[in-house]
């Protein structure tokens, strides 16, 4: 499996990639080559003042591939110019990657949690799963906020195909997962479900399938609003990770009232993977 790593050459791109843990983790779900991606912005300059962007460029990519490689995995660096999650769409696109990976700040000392704009516009673009590696926020010398990054999985679903789609990641995570919650949340607004079970009988059966995995599983049927009960999830089970679709049932919903993973990535406390639908060739 092959592994995109975006990085902006940032305190909490090295605390990323310099996590044993976090690689480690890559290694048990199957990743064995990344490719380190940095994207200069259009608008920046070689030669702008007090800008020694392409040394720092060499150093950086250097130290990373040097700690990635001595932890086992082939490594290929791309620099490139653009618009920094088109760029990195292209090249996961472009060398067959199965996994996107971008680091990102926690909380924002201001009431509302924010994230960078990359992650943001990676999440609602993103051509393959999307990982999202939250970093401490505010420290000189940054860390990962949750290490071992499938060990405990909180999975929401709402039973679309795109939801089935990313529970089918379990089909490699769980060489990397121990436990398992599985949510979904009901909603007045939600479009009638098929007549093939109750949502608790339906997270039973997804259970089960985790059960014959070796995983260990608990589910819960909630209701109100999917981002906040997704969010309030995560902060009673603290999971290593938020496992999710990046779309939904109702595409007219979506685009009236904003993506519920979007907004589970920019509101999250720890780390988040976003499974997008299938693309048809």
């Amino acid at each position: 499996m092959k592994a995109i790593c975006a990085t902006d050459l940032s305190a909490a791109s090295e605390a990323m990639i310099e996590s044993e843990t976090c690689l480690e983790c890559l290694g048990r779900i199957g990743v064995e080559e990344i490719h380190l991606v940095t994207v200069i912005p259009a608008n920046v300059h070689a030669g702008m003042p007090g800008m020694d962007f392409e040394g720092r460029r060499e150093r950086a990519l250097a130290r990373y591939r040097r700690v990635i490689e001595e932890a086992g995995f082939d490594v290929e660096t791309h620099v490139v110019r653009g618009t920094p999650h088109r760029r990195i769409n292209g090249v996961a696109e472009a060398v067959g990657a199965s996994l996107t990976i971008v680091g990102s700040r926690g909380k924002s000392p201001l009431e509302n949690r924010v994230i960078g704009s990359t992650a943001r516009n990676l999440a609602r673009t993103t051509v393959v799963p999307l990982l999202v590696n939250r970093i401490e926020r505010g420290a000189e010398d940054p860390d990962v906020l949750r290490e071992h990054l499938f060990r405990r999985v909180l999975y929401a679903t709402d039973f679309s195909e795109n939801a089935e789609r990313a529970f089918d990641a379990f089909s490699y995570l769980r060489h990397a997962t121990r436990e398992a919650t599985l949510i979904h949340v009901q909603t007045p607004k939600d479009p009638d479900l098929p007549d093939d079970g109750s949502p608790a009988e339906r997270l039973a059966e997804l259970a089960g399938r985790l059960d014959e995995w070796g995983i260990e599983p608990e589910t819960e049927v909630r209701r109100g609003d999917p981002s906040e009960e997704i969010l309030a999830a995560e902060a009673e089970y603290e999971p290593t990770i938020v496992l999710l679709g990046s779309r939904g049932h109702s595409r007219l919903r979506r685009l009236l009232l904003g993506s519920v993973s979007e907004d589970v990535v920019a509101r999250a406390d720890g780390n988040v993977m976003l499974v997008p639908p299938s693309r048809v060739a």
